[in-house]
């Protein structure tokens, strides 16, 4: 095994450095807190099996016994943040501050979310609640002027709404630009419903459509559509062991000028949506678009996976109709959304 100590000003910041260079499988071994020079310091030890740091392959199938490694990692780092959480002193925060922190953590908003925050908060006295999450949940709005690739691709699990998905973002940039050239590309052809509707509507809003099971398909399909102004690829569902990545590089989708755009519903649990993260999240521009909000009681979630993933949240989705509803993402939105439990277009 592996075994490496790392020291800092906070475990969250030793938490990323394993992740970044020991990688997700580092299982932790011991922490400890210490003072030097009267500072606090943090010392983590972790440890990575070196038959699995030499079999995995990025975007491969995972090696022999990750899952109960990862298992095991993710309880250790449970318990880890159930012991910093007594170190978290309320009283050291303004009477908003606090409000605003124990609502969060009852929202489900994850320990490591919340001490991320508490150490913010105290690192920049009298900064806002709202100014931190802003700095640690990424938002770009969809549209034209932020998202300029020419190919997107819509992926997700499947019932999560990322085939009305497409259709939402392609119905807006026709609204804000009649004369735009949209098309779509079925990957996701198998599945019959899912079909007859991407299909209908294309043909109904005079968006090219196309069908691409395999890799000779796209390729054609890619160069009937060079002309469009914006190409919408419906991937289809991943399968556990796969990836999105695989997934483009079998299409020969790695390479284009392309951005990701994953659908995901704030109804799973931590260790559920973080599988999801994994097997869906891609390389290059990408975004979160949340889904089916109507449906869900609470959105701590949300700002779980933008600080887990980095990716900015792009749209927000509610209701079962195509249009009007789908509103680009902003900071206000989605902290309405958080705080007041408040939906795009309703009223305070």
């Amino acid at each position: 095994m592996q075994v490496k100590t790392f020291t800092g000003t906070s475990s969250q910041e030793i938490l990323a450095r394993i992740k970044a260079e020991m990688g997700p499988d580092a299982v932790i071994l011991g922490n400890r807190t210490y003072r030097r020079n009267g500072e606090v310091c943090h010392e983590i030890t972790a440890g990575l099996d070196r038959a699995a740091a030499e079999n995995s392959t990025p975007g491969g199938t995972p090696p022999s016994g990750w899952g109960e490694w990862h298992k095991e990692w993710m309880q250790i780092k449970d318990q880890l943040f159930a012991l910093m959480k007594p170190a978290i002193q309320l009283e050291r925060l303004t009477p908003r501050q606090r409000v605003a922190l124990e609502y969060l953590q009852r929202e489900g908003v994850s320990d490591a979310v919340a001490v991320g925050l508490y150490q913010r908060l105290l690192a920049e006295p009298g900064s806002s609640v709202l100014e931190c999450l802003c700095s640690m949940v990424p938002v770009k709005a969809w549209g034209a002027d932020n998202w300029g690739q020419h190919i997107h691709l819509m992926t997700g699990p499947f019932g999560f709404g990322k085939t009305t998905t497409a259709l939402r973002f392609a119905l807006q940039l026709r609204r804000d630009n009649p004369e735009a050239h949209i098309a779509f590309v079925n990957a996701d052809c198998l599945r019959g419903n899912g079909r007859l509707v991407l299909r209908h509507w294309a043909e109904l809003s005079n968006f090219t459509y196309m069908e691409a099971p395999d890799k000779n398909a796209m390729d054609r399909a890619l160069q009937a559509t060079a002309d469009a102004d914006t190409v919408f690829v419906d991937v289809p569902g991943l399968g556990r062991g796969n990836s999105m990545d695989q997934w483009r590089a079998h299409m020969g989708l790695d390479v284009v000028d392309a951005a990701t755009h994953l659908t995901l519903s704030p109804f799973f649990d931590a260790m559920q949506t973080e599988a999801f993260l994994q097997r869906y999240k891609s390389q290059g521009p990408g975004s979160i678009v949340w889904t089916k909000l109507d449906e869900a009681v609470s959105f701590g979630s949300i700002v779980n996976i933008a600080c887990a993933s980095g990716l900015p949240i792009s749209a927000l989705s509610y209701g079962a109709e195509l249009k009007e509803s789908l509103a680009p993402a902003t900071e206000p939105l989605v902290w309405r959304l958080v705080f007041k439990r408040q939906l795009p277009g309703q009223n305070a």
